[in-house]
């Protein structure tokens, strides 16, 4: 019964309750209205299937019907993946699109919104985007996180749904074929990767299991939580965080994270941890689980949780699930991974466009119930179809080998435009093992509070940049030598903040509490 009033309340949390309206409703312009846009993003570079802009979206089609409004390519830097150089190409031109959307674009509009370059948005959506405004109204946090420094906010970001994102896995075969309990503590957890390393769990006879794994080799960092520090204070890796007085600090800088580094080494040198974590790449957790060798990871509730039923049929009894993290060193659990609640992706309006209310008005058709199901599942019809008052995806997109993300990004949903994300999406896909987990952790109390980021100022901004990549680089540098057992964090400690210090650390501690104070009060 649990489960299924989570479960409600999940679908409760994102349902629409929009009433339905005659046709025609949504329609922005009599006449087809032509808008260009700059749109990139690491899985397409330009507006269209694939990036090509003569595939149009599936998606894209149904909305010029509903709306009248028409997004044409003009996306910079296509020879391009890395989405900023794109951004910096597409303002160093000048001759901007109408809409500058994609991928990491907080930073760079929210420091030339107040130069110019993009148009501030408070007026436009309170007078125009009444579906956007009632976001606001519910969630000002989230304004209050993409407003720039000068009180204005000039994009409309991406809005994640859902609270919880990683979790632990285990292998409970192989606790069950030891004779061993789930781990309660970081004391017990070591204790059962020693014997998952040891004591033979998959029974081949060899001594080949790797007791801890990571598809991203920055998730052996979030070990550091079992001995009270932190790797990161929202879902970008090796971010700040807010600390329990309210300041932003930077965990690596932390007396905490040198305690955790030390034993992490540690763990590393004794066998306990995957010696090719840092090389293996994104395709170590398909090929250690389809072999048999790996024993616990940190990650996604839905995907990690398919590989119960993929290899149900190859490895005997194979049962990899979700439990609560480990009691730290201080006996806190802590998950510190969530689903933040904003993204600095997302769309813009360009300081050349002739459209604004239009725009603003296209803007806002993403945020109603018809758009939002949109952007989120693809066209009614055709991916989807209303069960019960329920989006569900076809059986041919359920049952495809395809992931489900992927058939949508073909599809024109999912992309980072502007649009608020619906849950229902992920949920329907979502195995009966990671359901159970997500109940599981939410008995308890174990999601810390995220940073949403600061708008700096150009005098801000510039500080920032002059030293926060060269220390960003140094710190991972270090964090890779000591877990890999080149140096020692406890003899190098002091001289290692001595040298951040001098690197600027300071100074990036006192622009971004600046920033903080003046954004969120």
């Amino acid at each position: 019964m649990k489960r299924l009033s989570l479960t409600l309340a999940i679908l409760g949390t994102t349902a629409f309750t929009a009433p339905a309206f005659a046709d025609g409703h949504l329609k922005i312009v009599d006449e087809p209205l032509e808008l260009t846009i700059h749109m990139h993003w690491p899985r397409a570079q330009g507006y269209g299937v694939g990036g090509s802009p003569s595939e149009i979206y599936p998606v894209e089609e149904a909305a010029r019907e509903m709306t009248g409004i028409h997004l044409t390519d003009a996306t910079a830097g296509r020879n391009s993946t890395d989405s900023l150089e794109a951004m910096n190409l597409l303002i160093a031109q000048g001759d901007m699109p109408d809409i500058v959307g994609g991928h990491l674009i907080k930073q760079p509009v929210n420091e030339f919104g107040p130069q110019g370059a993009f148009i501030p948005l408070n007026d436009l959506v309170a007078e125009h985007a009444p579906n956007i405004q009632a976001f606001w109204d519910s969630h000002p946090e989230v304004l209050a996180s993409i407003t720039a420094y000068d009180g204005n906010y000039y994009y409309i970001p991406y809005l994640p749904d859902g609270k919880y994102g990683r979790a632990w896995f285990m292998r409970q075969d192989w606790l069950d074929a030891l004779g061993l309990e789930q781990p309660q503590n970081v004391a017990e957890l070591e204790a059962t990767l020693i014997a998952f390393r040891d004591q033979d769990p998959n029974g081949n006879g060899e001594k080949d299991e790797i007791p801890y794994f990571a598809r991203q080799w920055e998730e052996v960092n979030r070990l550091l939580t079992l001995w009270d520090a932190r790797s990161s204070g929202s879902d970008t890796y090796h971010d700040f965080y807010i600390t329990d007085g309210g300041t932003v600090e930077h965990p690596y800088a932390q007396d905490a994270y040198r305690d955790g580094i030390s034993n992490i080494a540690r763990w590393y040198a004794e066998g306990l941890i995957d010696s090719e974590i840092f090389t293996r790449g994104s395709s170590s957790r398909d090929f250690l689980l389809s072999e048999n060798l790996g024993g616990l990871t940190h990650d996604w509730f839905a995907s990690t949780s398919g590989y119960n039923g993929k290899l149900a049929d190859k490895i005997d009894g194979f049962n990899f699930i979700p439990f609560l993290p480990p009691a730290s060193a201080g006996g806190v659990r802590m998950e510190e991974h969530r689903r933040i609640p904003v993204k600095p992706d997302g769309w813009a309006i360009s300081h050349t466009n002739d459209h604004l209310v239009e725009t603003i008005k296209y803007f806002d058709f993403w945020f109603t119930e018809e758009g939002r199901l949109m952007s989120n599942f693809g066209v009614e019809g055709k991916t989807w179809n209303m069960v019960d008052g329920q989006p569900v995806f076809t059986d041919e997109v359920l049952n495809s080998d395809a992931a489900i993300n992927s058939q949508m990004y073909l599809e024109g949903a999912q992309i980072q435009r502007g649009y608020w994300q619906d849950y229902r999406y992920e949920w329907q896909w979502t195995a009966e093992a990671a359901r159970k987990g997500i109940e599981l952790y939410d008995t308890e109390d174990l999601l810390v509070d995220q940073f949403l980021g600061v708008a700096f100022t150009e005098d801000e901004q510039a500080i920032y940049d002059r030293h926060w990549p060269s220390l960003r680089t140094y710190m991972l540098e270090r964090n890779q030598a000591w877990i890999l057992g080149t140096g020692d964090v406890v003899e190098d400690w002091d001289d290692y903040i001595e040298t951040i210090n001098e690197m600027g650390y300071e100074a990036v501690l006192e622009v971004i509490n600046a920033a903080y104070v003046r954004q969120y009060g």
